[in-house]
């Protein structure tokens, strides 16, 4: 592969990797993401499925009453994953404000506000809870980057308040958010008004229509999740962080995937039947077991094929990175065997959660394996993984089960092609 190439494409990647309003967007849905997987996993105790006489609903509704425990869940759910669209507009519009040294608070709380102005009300005058949650999430961004670049501008053009020496710190920053903040949700109400006027319908329903709902649309297909699959293993190769590159492109389209699935199930709909197969837990369970690259599957092809030669290196380093791998934290062997810039694994480190991406596609599509109805810390051991996320099936712990033997198959032939690449090198000594 050309240099000149490599290079060009590593720089390029990047920049846009550390593009600061992308940052701000990843380290957005980074900081909501304790909420939004307790959230998923109280729906997911209210509805878990029993195990012959042992029923965990059963049991909870006895000891709290009938249906109050599920009121707890609900409750946990409007606190966390039914509200994202609120809590997103804080988190961007603080880590954008932070990254230009500007006061974070002031930011996210403004974009908070505006973010509420856009809202729209019912016929009794309460907000609209639809779009607090997964459904604003595009108004949400746009609210937090806007809103933060105008209270930007506003403090560097010293339309503040000063206050004198000597007044406390909070003070003064409250102080000197003030005017920027009566400007800002002033422009939004202003913006509102005419909305409302001239177009009839919120910007929430404008956006949602134009974008969100048609990128929600083609990112839930087969084509769309190979593509990700493909970007995400090609960043890596060239030693970029793929997930996180990534991350803010994709999570505003599959988070509200997810968001409806677990929602639906929540209402009593079957894991089969919920509509959505792509969404951010479908890969993170049946595509990225081990971590990028389906690397506990690599991580077992080394084990098989290297039984004898106790001390070579891939072996070295399969069992230092093995215990790691098992809670998908994979950055050991993709530095240490090393995967980044290997030509031999080239290949099989793209092409394995490629195939593993359409072997799920076509599991779940088809009602062999329940769609995903719920986001576990990305922490979370395969097998494990695979029977929470589709609503406590074993049926998803037999597709990761399927999946790691492929991914193994696939990968051992490189392994070999590698040993042998490394003792021509070694001159035998191997």
């Amino acid at each position: 592969m050309n240099q000149t190439f490599i290079q060009k494409f590593i720089e390029i990647a990047g920049r846009i990797g550390s593009q600061r309003h992308l940052v701000a967007v990843r380290d957005g849905f980074v900081a909501i993401m304790p909420l939004i997987i307790i959230g998923s996993l109280a729906i997911l105790i209210n509805n878990f499925p029993a195990f012959g006489t042992f029923d965990v609903v059963a049991i909870l509704n006895n000891i709290f009453g009938e249906g109050n425990w599920q009121t707890v869940g609900g409750s946990i759910w409007n606190a966390t994953f039914a509200v994202i669209g609120l809590l997103i507009s804080f988190t961007i519009a603080y880590n954008l404000a932070k990254s230009y040294e500007i006061d974070g608070l002031s930011a996210g709380l403004i974009s908070i506000a505006s973010y509420i102005i856009l809202v729209p009300v019912t016929e009794d005058f309460g907000l609209n809870m639809n779009w607090l949650g997964a459904q604003g999430l595009f108004v949400a961004i746009i609210v937090g980057l806007i809103v933060t670049e105008l209270f930007r501008m506003l403090l560097q053009a010293n339309i503040t308040i000063k206050m004198p020496d000597g007044v406390p710190e909070g003070v003064t920053r409250s102080f000197a958010a003030l005017i920027p903040a009566m400007i800002i949700l002033t422009l939004v109400g202003l913006f509102q008004a005419f909305i409302t006027v001239f177009v009839g319908i919120s910007i929430f329903e404008v956006i949602f229509n134009a974008i969100q709902e048609p990128l929600q649309g083609l990112g839930n297909t087969l084509p769309a999740a190979m593509v990700v699959s493909f970007l995400n293993h090609l960043l890596w190769f060239f030693g970029l962080h793929g997930t996180n590159i990534i991350g803010s492109v994709i999570e505003p389209v599959y988070l509200p995937l997810i968001e409806q699935n677990a929602n639906l199930f929540q209402q009593g709909m079957s894991a089969f039947d919920v509509p959505n197969v792509v969404t951010k837990p479908f890969l993170d369970s049946f595509v990225f077991m081990g971590g990028s690259g389906t690397t506990i599957a690599l991580l077992i092809a080394i084990f098989i094929v290297i039984r004898r030669e106790k001390n070579h290196p891939y072996r070295e380093v399969a069992k230092v990175s093995a215990p790691a791998g098992l809670f998908n934290i994979n950055e050991p062997v993709i530095f240490g065997l090393p995967i980044v810039l290997n030509p031999i694994f080239l290949i099989p480190f793209i092409l394995v959660p490629v195939t593993l991406t359409v072997l799920s596609y076509i599991a779940l599509s088809t009602g062999l394996v329940p769609k995903t109805v719920a986001i576990l810390p990305w922490t979370t051991p395969p097998i494990l993984s695979g029977y929470l996320v589709t609503g406590g099936s074993v049926r998803g712990i037999i597709l990761q089960l399927i999946n790691l033997a492929v991914a193994v198959t696939i990968y051992i032939p490189f392994i070999m092609a590698g040993v042998r690449a490394m003792k021509e090198k070694m001159g035998g000594k191997i």
